[in-house]
């Protein structure tokens, strides 16, 4: 049985995998180059992908341990100790939907790295517990937990009831998703 380039695929899975490095940089330009040198690591090693596997969790799988070598290199260095650069990055928001997806963003980025990773590879991008399991080297169980304990962290920071749920379907929030082409996560 003969199976495509994964190069012809490689384009079609950048979107998830830019919305995914965002949850783990929380910085669009960061979360750029994180893809870019997701790309360029994978294209230069497709002769290791395996045809007939799942390519999109082979592309998360580099992004990730591209975004854990990154931080381990950068808890060398110091930079924006008194946070003053990221103080100017602040916007004022345009309207409720913005608001309450900034509100949530800002309890997103407080996450422990795990959870937050947890929570964006099953949430967000759509990958079964035994997928991101796999991608980050770790029990389904432990997965299974760490999103558990991310979703309820979250409903905590945004100081939710149980009725409220996490569910962001108010039209405004919606509105933002679908101008910002998808999810934010």
């Amino acid at each position: 049985m003969s199976h495509q380039d994964p190069r012809d695929e490689l384009v079609g899975h950048l979107p998830a995998m830019r919305a995914f490095a965002l949850s783990l940089t929380r910085n669009g330009a960061q979360a750029d180059d994180l893809v870019q040198d997701t790309v360029v690591k994978a294209w230069t090693n497709f002769d290791k992908f395996k045809p007939g596997t799942n390519l999109r969790a082979w592309l998360f799988t580099i992004l990730r341990n591209t975004f854990y070598s990154g931080r381990r290199k950068a808890q060398r260095e110091v930079a924006d100790v008194d946070g003053v650069f990221t103080a100017s990055l602040a916007e004022k928001p345009a309207h409720d939907g913005r608001l309450q997806m900034n509100d949530f963003l800002r309890a997103f980025a407080a996450l422990p790295d795990e959870q937050r990773e947890a929570l964006a590879l099953v949430g967000a991008s759509g990958f079964s517990y035994e997928e991101a399991a796999g991608m980050c080297g770790v029990a389904i169980g432990t997965i299974k937990s760490r999103a558990n304990r991310a979703r309820v962290r979250l409903a905590e920071l945004l100081e939710l009831d149980d009725e409220d749920g996490l569910g962001m379907t108010d039209e405004a929030t919606m509105a933002v998703l679908a101008a910002q082409g998808g999810s934010h996560l």
